[in-house]
């Protein structure tokens, strides 16, 4: 990742067992404050048809400096301090590079 790029990625995150509504709610307590960060372009919530309880966040920043900035702001660092009560697995982050339009 080369700083001033924008950087796009998906989030997985894995329910733990009889934990799916409450992650869902915590990650839609994300949407609002990190959309109004200046650096974010896009930051959606998904559940897998498939496999309930498994959410993809589709997300992009400015840069590799924005994305560092909103894992720093309080809303996230909350998240993250109880996170793994939530999870089945760790949070899985894949970056993507677009390659059309």
């Amino acid at each position: 990742m080369s700083e001033g790029a924008v950087l796009i990625s998906l989030a997985r995150l894995v329910a733990a067992p009889g934990r799916r509504d409450a992650l869902r709610a915590a990650l839609l307590a994300l949407i609002e404050p990190t959309r109004s960060e200046p650096g974010t372009l896009d930051y959606v919530l998904f559940e897998v048809a498939e496999t309930p309880g498994t959410f993809i966040m589709r997300e992009a920043f400015t840069s590799e400096a924005a994305l560092r900035a909103h894992q720093e702001t309080p809303h996230y660092r909350e998240f993250a301090s109880f996170a793994d009560d939530l999870l089945a697995e760790p949070l899985e982050l894949t970056f993507l590079t677009r390659v059309s339009d």
